[in-house]
């Protein structure tokens, strides 16, 4: 075998993979989160400047500096999180990378690491690479549709070898948004154990019905063992720059910073000159940005109800989770597969997000962050399944 023993235990990402055969199928793609309308203009303009400019070499490593200073003052003002842009803020290919980054900053072999199932799929990759077992807390939807966790459950994973949790909310792929409670529960764990956590606020602005997103680290005794991530690509559409970034206290950001240098050098200088304009806009951004989400949530839901899944409301993203169970006696990756090819539109199969296969039979994952017109023809395609 000429793959590496690391790798060969790497699952293929299906999530892609939908992609792909949705693309050769001419299926419309529910399944991976893009949206296929387009990015503010006034970003598109001042990236297009900034190569113009001639910002094409080589950034510092850990990003511009009027980038740094812009995500610290962000921090500061939404969360009143102090953070030093020189030795606190370091700006990645994407989120993914700033996650796989700061687990190699932290994490040792033989480290035990917390994951809420389900989970989004990258995280379990990231355990293989940095030889880590990861130990997971199972996420169910409740009596009021919200996802939730067994307290208990949480308390009896963490141990002498638990060295980090993975705090994933807004969540992909359930929509669930952390309530303060729960995470003042972690970051009592996190603190008595002497654990870290890694967080993916990804999603921080795309929230619903009033559910707030809290960073962890702004939790009493938590900012000196947080590793906040988020970025750019959800809130201002645009997964194609992959511009990420992380915030952590100095001591854990040397060794974030050293992996991702050994990785990608910098994220896309002059992507990163427009990424200073995406965090100048103002709250009305942020407001609409919540608003069209809250519309396109509701419009989907509807769609899938009324052909017969049993979808679980998000409170934040753009994905919806839905049992099909009521549909077809299928497994998920069948099912998924039949949906792109005979119905015409692709999802996403609860696989990989479950480690426990019996969990997702019958469960399927939407993205419904499209325009109303690619909405609109998924729920004519859709009516198909009700004439089988």
């Amino acid at each position: 075998m000429r793959t590496s023993i690391r790798t060969q235990r790497f699952p293929e990402s299906i999530i892609r993979e939908m992609t792909r055969v949705a693309l050769d199928v001419g299926a419309i793609n529910l399944s991976q989160g893009y949206p296929d309308f387009p990015a503010p203009q006034a970003i598109k303009d001042a990236a297009a400047r900034a190569i113009q400019d001639d910002w094409n070499q080589y950034s510092v490593t850990w990003g511009l500096k009027p980038l740094r200073d812009a995500i610290a003052d962000h921090y500061r003002r939404r969360y009143e999180m102090d953070v030093n842009p020189d030795t606190d803020v370091v700006v990645c290919c994407g989120a993914t990378e700033c996650m796989i980054a700061a687990m190699l900053g932290v994490v040792n072999p033989g480290d035990e690491v917390v994951c809420f199932e389900p989970y989004y799929e990258s995280y379990i990759p990231n355990c293989f690479i940095t030889q880590s077992t990861p130990r997971f807390v199972s996420l169910r939807p409740a009596a009021d549709g919200a996802w939730t966790f067994d307290p208990d459950e949480l308390r009896r994973v963490f141990n002498a070898k638990t060295k980090a949790i993975i705090v994933n909310s807004p969540h992909n792929p359930t929509g669930k948004v952390f309530t303060r409670d729960e995470l003042q529960l972690i970051a009592e764990l996190c603190i008595a154990h002497d654990v870290i956590a890694i967080t993916d606020e990804i999603y921080e602005f795309i929230t619903y019905d009033g559910a707030q997103h809290t960073p962890i680290a702004t939790l009493p005794g938590m900012a000196e063992r947080t590793i906040t991530i988020s970025g750019m690509s959800k809130t201002f559409s645009v997964t194609g720059w992959r511009l990420g970034y992380a915030v952590a206290p100095a001591d854990l950001m040397v060794g974030v910073r050293k992996a991702h240098d050994f990785m990608s050098v910098c994220a896309a200088t002059p992507l990163q000159v427009a990424g200073i304009a995406m965090l100048t806009l103002g709250d009305d951004y942020y407001r609409q940005l919540r608003e069209d989400y809250a519309q396109r949530r509701e419009f989907a839901l509807e769609m899938l109800r009324e052909v017969g899944f049993k979808p679980v409301t998000p409170e934040g993203a753009y994905y919806i989770m839905a049992d099909f169970s009521a549909i077809s006696d299928e497994d998920d990756i069948t099912f998924g597969l039949r949906m792109a090819q005979e119905i015409g539109v692709a999802c996403v199969p609860g696989s990989p997000f479950f480690s426990r296969p019996e969990r997702s039979r019958n469960i399927v994952r939407f993205a419904f962050c499209k325009k109303r017109e690619t909405l609109e023809q998924a729920r004519e395609r859709l009516q198909r399944l009700k004439r089988r």
